[in-house]
C-alpha cells in the first residue's frame, strides 16, 4: 500500500528564503510535521528569531545564514546542516528576488544578479544537496511563478530566471531519478508576500489595489503562503512519491485565463 501520508518524522529539510513569505510558512509547517529544518536567508536579523519560534511551538529548527547566488556560502550551508543533523533529505529552493525595468534600460549587474539568485541560486543548492541523498533518496522542490509562462512589461529578469527555473527542474529529475531524489516544481500566482506587494506588508497597499488584484483572479482572491507551503510539502511526501519532472500549477486559475474580452 502506498503510504500517503504527509509525515517528515526523522527528515530534515533545508528551506531558503526562509524568513518571511512562502518560505516562512513552509518551513513551519516542515517542523509541524515532524521535520527538523534549517532556515536560510541572508539576514540574520530575521533567521534567527524565525528558528526560535518554530523551536517554541515545539519544532526543531536553526538557522544559517547564506546568500545562494555564492557557492561557497551554499556549501557551508551543507555542511552546517550535516554536522546538526547528520543528513538531508529535503531541499525547498525558494530564495528569488525581483526587480523592475526594461530590459535595455536595467543595469547589467542588477539583471546579472537577479538571474544569479533565483536560478544558479536553485542550481547551487541541488548541487550541494544532492550527494548526500544518493544513498537514500529525497526530494527537492523548486519555485518558478507564473510569469514564466505569460509576464509583464520590464520584469525580462525574472522571467528568464522562472522559465529557467521550470527546465532546470526537468533536467535534474532526469539526472537523479535512478538514485530516488524526485525534482519537482511549484508555480504560484498572486501570493499574500511582500514580493506580490513590492515590499510593502499588505496592511500598507490600499483596498483598491489589494480588490482589484484578487479579482485579477478567476478564484477572486490573493493565496495566503500557507497555501504554497501545502503544495510543497504534499511534493516532499511519500504522497507524491510516482511524481518527478512536473510543474504544480497553483495560481488560483491565472494562466487559463485569457488577458483581454475582445
Amino acid at each position: 500500500m502506498v503510504d500517503l501520508s504527509m509525515r517528515f518524522d526523522g527528515q530534515v529539510a533545508i528551506v531558503t528564503g526562509a524568513t518571511s513569505g512562502i518560505g516562512l510558512a513552509t518551513a513551519r509547517l516542515f517542523a509541524a510535521r515532524g521535520a527538523a529544518v534549517v532556515l536560510t536567508d541572508r539576514r540574520a536579523s530575521l533567521g534567527e528569531p524565525a528558528a526560535a519560534a518554530i523551536d517554541a511551538d515545539g519544532g526543531i529548527a536553526r538557522f544559517v545564514a547564506a546568500d545562494v547566488s555564492d557557492p561557497a556560502q551554499v556549501d557551508h550551508l551543507v555542511e552546517e546542516t550535516l554536522r546538526y543533523y547528520g543528513r538531508t533529505d529535503i531541499l525547498f529552493n525558494n530564495a528569488g528576488i525581483s526587480s523592475g525595468g526594461r530590459f535595455w534600460e536595467q543595469p547589467i549587474d542588477e539583471w546579472e544578479r537577479i538571474i544569479r539568485i533565483n536560478l544558479l541560486g536553485h542550481y547551487y543548492c541541488a548541487r550541494a544537496v544532492a550527494p548526500h541523498m544518493l544513498d537514500r533518496g529525497g526530494a527537492i522542490i523548486n519555485m518558478s511563478s507564473v510569469l514564466a509562462y505569460a509576464t509583464l512589461q520590464g520584469l525580462t529578469a525574472y522571467t528568464a530566471s522562472k522559465a529557467g527555473i521550470i527546465g532546470l527542474t526537468r533536467a535534474m529529475a532526469l539526472d537523479l531519478a535512478d538514485r530516488g531524489v524526485r525534482v519537482n516544481c511549484i508555480v504560484p500566482g498572486s501570493i499574500d508576500t511582500p514580493m506580490m506587494w513590492e515590499g510593502k506588508d499588505r496592511s500598507e497597499v490600499p483596498l483598491t489595489i489589494q480588490q482589484e488584484a484578487a479579482e485579477a483572479v478567476p478564484l477572486g482572491r490573493v493565496a495566503s503562503p500557507d497555501e504554497i507551503a501545502t503544495a510543497v510539502v504534499f511534493l516532499a511526501s511519500p504522497a507524491a512519491a510516482l511524481i518527478t519532472g512536473a510543474v504544480l500549477i497553483a495560481d488560483g486559475g491565472l494562466l487559463a485565463k485569457i488577458a483581454t474580452k475582445y
